[in-house]
């Protein structure tokens, strides 16, 4: 499926704060975001299942994909488009034997060579980074900047989505380094106003 990267929203229910989570995601699909990631690290199974029944809902609203976070499972089981995994989850090649073939897959990495070892293992696209230091995700690591997202993105020939510490202030420079998207969690979903926040990461993106 041909999937747009530009804004790729990862969710984090504490992060929404007081706000209503599912208005909350959204009203940022309808500001602009591109792609849903379903990220829960601290709930059942069955809890799990039902936002992610609730979340394909709503991004198929406005038909972007939905993708879940680690739980391969759990995107067989609610027909997600497809699963992100990082450098401590199932192999690649397990994940897409689960998945299937026509399932977008996705593959965390912060450098050269675990870049080159996803997009040989089948990944569809990679999320690069931190780029810069972030509270959203605490086992991160340390920051690659730009250069080591633009090293990355020169290494492969699937899409690359930059992650970490991006916001409007830092979104041209990122751009700058040829990669096909950013993923955000806190520049959208600890906002006030949700549409707001990602009317204007797609405005500076597309501009």
């Amino acid at each position: 499926m041909a999937v747009d990267y530009s804004l790729y929203l990862i969710t984090d229910r504490e992060l929404a704060g007081s706000k209503n989570f599912f208005i909350a995601v959204r009203r940022a699909l309808a500001g602009g975001v591109s792609l849903l990631q379903v990220r829960e690290k601290s709930v059942s199974s069955r809890e799990f299942y039902n936002i992610g029944i609730e979340l394909k809902k709503l991004a198929a609203e406005f038909a972007v994909p939905m993708i879940i976070n680690d739980r391969a499972d759990i995107a067989v089981a609610v027909d997600a488009d497809g699963v992100h995994v990082g450098q401590d989850d199932l192999p690649l090649e397990t994940i897409r034997r689960i998945i299937g073939q026509d399932k977008i897959l996705g593959y965390s990495v912060s450098n050269i060579e675990e870049a080159l070892y996803g997009e040989k293992m089948g990944a569809d696209y990679l999320g690069a980074g931190p780029v810069y230091p972030t509270g959203s995700k605490q086992d991160a690591g340390a920051a690659i900047g730009v250069e080591g997202l633009k090293a990355i993105k020169g290494s492969v020939k699937i899409p690359v989505v930059g992650i970490g510490g991006i916001g409007p202030n830092r979104l041209s420079q990122v751009k700058d380094t040829g990669i096909d998207g950013i993923s955000v969690i806190s520049a959208i979903l600890s906002q006030d106003d949700t549409y707001r926040a990602a009317k204007e990461l797609s405005g500076i993106w597309k501009s």
